[in-house]
């Protein structure tokens, strides 16, 4: 390599390459601005740095949002579950579901004579069962269109009512008066319903539907709901549009004519 300085000392010296690289152990020239030179040596000689690889920090798994969405699966699959149940529920025959309800004595198994219906008859009746559940009756029946009656009403007239499709609630005279309440809105009001206290129940409420009885302690048991829902009209062996209305609206426990109200 030469170097000339025309010009005089003034003038910067041109470097003139000679076509050979660096030798071997010298450093090229860092990029500008860096500082260092690249390929910098780390501490003890052993080569350049290797970049460092960010570190992930872990952090818990939030269970919150993981329970709620597990009980809200819960929740839709029980929802969904009792939708089938009860569908599957409803399509049973009315009569199997009547023979599910817990404590209902099916008197059309029992005794099939005293259900055939059809046997009209004047005067007082002496009854198998009571309050009776079928069998002959007078042939007024007692209005049935959701009537709340405050005092006893004859069972002949009231059979005639069960025949019609009629659930006829009957009450221990005892029975305190908000117990008496929640019954009578039950039937109040409702077509093929009636309610009347009774004398000599042995249990506080008894439920009767042509054929069939419950007995229950008290008003709040679901199963008066269910035996209504299930025996009102379906029970009936006149069909669904057997009278309920134009009958006897009087109490006394003693039958009559129609005509003498």
């Amino acid at each position: 390599m030469s170097i000339s300085t025309p010009g005089g000392p003034e003038r910067r010296p041109t470097v003139v390459s000679t076509g050979k690289k660096p030798a071997a152990g010298k450093p090229a020239a860092g990029k500008a601005g860096s500082g260092k030179p690249a390929g910098t040596p780390r501490a003890g000689g052993k080569g350049p740095r290797k970049p460092i690889a960010p570190v992930k920090v872990s952090q818990g798994r939030s269970w919150g949002p993981i329970a709620l969405f597990v009980a809200v699966g819960v929740l839709a699959a029980a929802i969904i579950g009792y939708g089938a149940w009860a569908t599957f529920q409803g399509s049973k025959p009315w009569d199997d579901r009547a023979n599910a309800i817990d404590g209902i004595v099916n008197f059309r198994e029992k005794d099939p004579d005293l259900v055939k219906g059809g046997n009209h008859q004047q005067g007082s009746i002496t009854y198998p069962v009571l309050p009776p559940v079928a069998g002959p009756h007078n042939d007024a029946w007692q209005n049935c269109m959701g009537d709340v009656y405050d005092a006893p009403i004859a069972n002949e007239h009231a059979v005639h009512s069960l025949e019609h499709g009629a659930v006829w609630i009957t009450y221990r005279p005892d029975l305190p008066a908000d117990q008496v309440a929640k019954l009578a809105e039950k039937v109040r009001g409702n077509e093929k319903l009636m309610l009347s206290p009774y004398e000599g129940l042995d249990k506080p409420i008894s439920l009767q539907a042509w054929g069939y009885q419950l007995k229950v302690d008290n008003a709040d048991d679901g199963r008066i709901d269910e035996f209504i829902k299930t025996l009102k009209v379906n029970a009936s062996i006149e069909g669904p549009t057997a009278l309920c209305n134009q009958g006897v609206t009087a109490t006394g426990t003693t039958p009559r004519q129609l005509q003498q109200q």
